[in-house]
């Protein structure tokens, strides 16, 4: 005695959804298992429920087996953790020298160097900025003066 066709369409009713999911995936995962010991194969499975879970299996290691399938179809190999860090450190000096010739043009505005550049509203900002710096400054030194004299 067989089972009968099941039509192929989408269950409507979310929790028998779920269960026939999670009946097929156990049954999925047991198949991949098998395959890989009967037949010796290399094997990756992942699989992302509607709910975004994630489920795998891997005969081997899986980015070892996902690098191998990028190789196979042409793809470039991003598993590689050298080319990641190297992508990483190459962005970040990027960041960082940007930010450094933010910071030095900042500081030359400050020194009334390279004005030519700045709108009229940097400029009315630059010259708070600077009107706040030497309150500060002022306000410091008052401070250090009146200590002296005590």
């Amino acid at each position: 005695m067989g089972r009968g066709k099941v039509e192929l369409k989408r269950i409507e009713n979310s929790s028998s959804r779920q269960v026939t999911f999670s009946k097929r995936r156990t049954g999925l995962l047991k198949k991949a298992f098998e395959l890989s010991i009967l037949c010796d194969a290399e094997v990756a499975l992942l699989i992302f429920s509607s709910t975004g879970k994630s489920y795998q299996f891997a005969s081997h290691e899986m980015d070892r087996t996902i690098a191998k399938y990028r190789n196979e179809v042409g793809l470039p190999d991003t598993t590689n953790r050298g080319c990641r860090t190297m992508e990483f450190w190459r962005t970040e000096i990027h960041e960082l020298k940007r930010s450094a010739d933010d910071l030095e043009a900042q500081l030359r505005h400050l020194s009334g160097e390279d004005l030519s550049k700045l709108s009229m509203r940097e400029l009315k900002q630059l010259e708070r900025q600077l009107r706040t710096g030497i309150e500060r400054v002022r306000s410091k030194k008052v401070k250090i003066n009146s200590h002296q004299y005590i």
